[in-house]
């Protein structure tokens, strides 16, 4: 081991409580007499208090940047720290020189930071759960991503690998390093070929961005994380803002490239406040990697007995559907699920609030939640765009899909919207090929599907969460290829007929379970409290979940494709066709 190395574990493993995070790491921030000046506000902060927020300023917020030692110490539990070797061979390939040769600049990084190189591998535990960390450091040349770098982080993934453990990169870059020229590129590849392996072995992946990551390191491993935790004011991107700028020949937005911003284009997953980032990413690890446990046996509340189910009009059934007030996804979600993660986004450029998608613990089985948010009040409502997701919606549902079949997690949907988000922009940001798409996905997922209708069921813009192993509805809920309103306008020339379409749409409950479009039916919520509803749909999944878990994915892949192939072949249509696949 390295003298620089053996400083490095001492500092991690033995931190000075007197030593603030962030110290060394910028301007404004090295103690004075036991005081820090924010660079933020300007706010003087005793040196204990800076050390007790992590270096965040407690009134205007500031994260200030921390080391890689500091960050590892913050993530890890004390107790379990152990600091992975890291070569760095003191290489100059292009023998490149500007204001100094290549490798004093080096040697001057090393003795500033006392960090070899600008990053810090850890393995060890958060919360418990197993875990490595890859921290980058600023203090060193910007945090540029090297030779070095991009060997130590594609070592730590190939580690991953060998122990099937979660990986979290802690990412602050400026970019790739320019004094490596085209090699330093080629670290963009190697690294993004590593987490690929990770992809294929079914291991999370989560990164945490901070100020700043740019360049290389943003459009690589930094994104290609299952999960993506952003601080507070981090600046995330590609090209740095003075290119964007000098290009542009103008002034750029208010907040440009920051998280927030970030996270409203959909290309961030959670922003956390550095006191909370640990307990996040404990949550995600809880559960997205912990073991996989059977759903315990429930009593089922579900019914498959149309006759047993009372007879209504269902008019009032539609009404009953579209009442404001039942539960949502998000009730669902925060009343049934430990350690429940909202992710946001489509990576593509939107986050669509029509649409949630998490990860939880359904009691000891982890799944992912995906569902139409309609709202809890007239307000949340028109913010929620009606429960209508955009085209961004239904790409954030996959992307959520695809992460459960990566972690072999099972889905489960709850379905309440009119129907997809009509208008220009939806037809233009290709509403139907993102419909298509959900539906082409959830036909082949190898996981268990369960999806649930628990209000208002309207057209492919339903149907696009609901190509499921197990499809329930709630008694009081409705499902329709399109609204009665829409099918009176159009077939009976006058809106007023919706009642009449509704009955002979025939898309209540006992009628749907008749025609075998959905497999049981679970009490109507009526004016029940929000949690003896949300425990009735728990067990009704948990109950469907325990026979799709005995199956195997190929078995399950059978069924589900039997299940919707058969829709609309009459009984003597269908004994031809299985006589003729027999043939």
């Amino acid at each position: 081991m390295s003298e620089t190395l053996k400083e490095v574990v001492a500092t991690v493993l033995q931190p000075d409580p007197e030593t603030p995070a962030g110290d060394a790491s910028g301007p404004g921030d090295a103690p004075v007499a036991g005081w820090i000046l924010c660079p933020g506000c300007g706010t003087m902060i005793y040196s204990r208090r800076w050390h007790r927020g992590c270096g965040v300023c407690p009134d205007c917020g500031l994260h200030s940047p921390v080391t890689a030692p500091e960050r590892v110490r913050q993530l890890l539990d004390p107790s379990s720290i152990e600091i992975l070797p890291m070569v760095v061979p003191d290489s100059d390939p292009l023998r490149f020189r500007d204001s100094m040769a290549y490798p004093d600049r080096l040697r001057a990084a090393r003795a500033r930071s006392g960090m070899a190189e600008a990053l810090l591998c850890a393995r060890g535990r958060i919360a418990g759960h197993a875990v490595l960390v890859a921290a980058m450091d600023f203090r060193f040349l910007g945090g540029s991503l090297g030779a070095a770098v991009g060997e130590a982080i594609t070592r730590t993934c190939e580690i991953a690998l060998d122990e099937h453990v979660p990986l979290v990169l802690v990412c602050a870059s400026g970019g790739a390093r320019m004094q490596e020229g085209v090699l330093a590129l080629m670290q963009m590849a190697k690294t993004s070929q590593a987490l690929r392996h990770l992809d294929e072995a079914g291991i999370l992946t989560v990164s945490l961005i901070t100020d700043p990551t740019y360049g290389g390191v943003a459009a690589s491993f930094a994104t290609l994380c299952d999960v993506i935790v952003a601080e507070p004011g981090a600046r995330f991107g590609f090209a740095g803002p003075r290119v964007i700028a000098q290009t542009v020949g103008g002034p750029l937005p208010e907040g440009f490239q920051t998280a927030e911003r970030v996270h409203r284009h959909g290309m961030i997953d959670v922003i956390s406040p550095r006191g909370s980032v640990r307990t996040t990413l404990a949550r995600l690890l809880s559960a997205g990697a912990g073991e996989l446990g059977l759903p315990v046996a429930v009593s089922d509340p579900v019914t498959g007995d149309a006759a047993g189910l009372p007879r209504r009009r269902t008019w009032d059934v539609v009404r009953d559907a579209r009442r404001l007030g039942r539960p949502t996804t998000l009730d669902y979600a925060e009343l049934l699920l430990d350690d429940f993660t909202e992710i946001h986004g489509d990576r593509s450029g939107a986050d669509c609030p029509a649409m949630v998608c998490g990860l939880g613990r359904l009691g000891e089985q982890p799944v992912v939640i995906i569902g139409t948010q309609r709202g809890r009040s007239a307000g949340e409502v028109a913010a929620r765009c009606y429960g209508m997701p955009s085209p961004a919606g239904y790409r954030k549902a996959a992307r959520a899909m695809r992460l459960a079949a990566k972690l072999g997690l099972p889905v489960v949907t709850i379905v309440d919207t009119p129907g997809a988000a009509p208008g220009v922009d939806a037809e233009e940001q290709g509403q139907a090929v993102a419909i298509a798409e959900n539906l082409r996905l959830m036909s082949g997922l190898p996981v268990p599907v369960v999806a649930v209708i628990v209000g208002e069921g309207g057209s492919g813009g339903a149907l696009a969460l609901a190509v499921a192993d197990s499809v329930l509805m709630v008694g009081d809920a409705i499902y329709s290829v399109i609204s009665p309103e829409g099918c009176a306008a159009i077939l009976w020339k006058d809106v007023a007929a919706a009642p009449e379409a509704a009955e002979a749409l025939r898309i209540d409950a006992r009628s749907l379970l008749e025609l075998g479009v959905v497999d049981g039916v679970l009490p109507p919520v009526g004016d029940d409290p929000h949690r003896a509803a949300a425990d009735r749909l728990g067990a009704a999944v948990l109950s469907a979940l325990r026979p799709l878990r005995d199956m195997e994915p190929a078995d399950r892949l059978r069924r589900r494709h039997a299940r919707f192939r058969r829709f609309g072949v009459s009984t003597s249509d269908d004994r031809t066709r299985r006589s003729g696949d027999r043939s």
